[in-house]
């Protein structure tokens, strides 16, 4: 179900704040019209950690209704409350949603054994894939290979890996030692071909929000096995994925929305506007790839 491209989806909002739904409706048609394979809605790129219960529920309710069965629809859940994620995987599998993304549990952190645990509770609550998120640069803390197999093999949901820990012996360990039940996707955009070269199956995508197609093109190559298309794809894309992160994601990829008429460029604190340095780099860079 979750292979190719998944768009991490940016939440709109609009000039006082508020959650823009008109907006959310056409970034939803945006990318199935351009082709991805699947949405992941109120991730982190989506500001997830800013965003209400009440809200929570009318995005995911606009998101699934768009999108009307057409592609997958993924929502992030995750938490360091461990019973908060079975409260969210609750509200998404009321509201039709095809699988639940969840990070690894941040500050309070736990250990790797407990790890186990976490999810085990989770997956034991709901009947919704799960696609589990490791990325240490955000919650400090690193799921070992070792454990990520672990919970694979003690819950059954427990479907998939975005994987963004950005260390590729690591990722190549995983991928070697995993059962074909469980796949690898790559959480960071400039390592989707090195990942999918490896047996990886996809990414969760940021530059995907502004240039889908371009995207879709890089991991459809990839898993047709065409790596003479891959490379030059992502050769041509390189320097936009990684300026999307010149500052904190999502503040970079809501201003390459913006300038492409997608939506307003307004995030809620503690993310701020980019600087009008980053802002040019980014056009400049936008101007050459279009």
């Amino acid at each position: 179900m979750f292979r190719g491209t998944g768009t991490a989806l940016i939440t709109p909002f609009d000039g006082e704040l508020n959650v823009d739904l008109k907006a959310l409706k056409k970034l939803v048609r945006f990318q199935i019209e351009k082709k991805v394979n699947f949405l992941v809605v109120l991730g982190t790129t989506g500001e997830a950690p800013v965003i209400d219960e009440d809200e929570r529920k009318k995005i995911i309710e606009t998101v699934v209704n768009e999108a009307a069965g057409k592609i997958p629809i993924v929502i992030g859940t995750g938490s360091n409350d461990t019973r908060k994620v079975v409260k969210l995987n609750k509200i998404a599998e009321d509201l039709n949603a095809n699988g639940v993304l969840i990070v690894n549990p941040y500050y309070n952190k736990g250990t790797q054994s407990s790890l186990v645990d976490h999810y085990k509770y989770i997956s034991e609550k709901t009947p919704l894939p799960i696609i589990i998120y490791n990325v240490p640069s955000r919650t400090a803390m690193n799921m070992q290979p070792e454990t990520i197999l672990k919970i694979h093999s003690v819950c059954p949901n427990v479907v998939a890996v975005k994987e963004a820990c950005g260390d590729i012996s690591q990722i190549a360990k995983l991928i070697a030692m995993k059962p074909d039940s469980l796949s690898v996707l790559s959480g960071n955009d400039d390592q989707t071909l090195p990942i999918m070269s490896l047996g990886g199956v996809g990414v969760i995508s940021v530059f995907s929000n502004p240039f889908p197609s371009q995207m879709a093109e890089l991991t459809t190559s990839m898993l047709s096995r065409d790596l003479t298309k891959a490379i030059e794809l992502n050769n041509k894309y390189l320097k936009m994925m990684n300026l999307l992160f010149v500052e904190t994601s999502p503040m970079p990829v809501k201003f390459a929305c913006s300038y492409l008429g997608l939506c307003m460029n307004t995030l809620r604190l503690p993310l701020k506007p980019i600087t009008e340095l980053s802002e040019n780099l980014i056009k400049t860079e936008i101007e050459r790839i279009k």
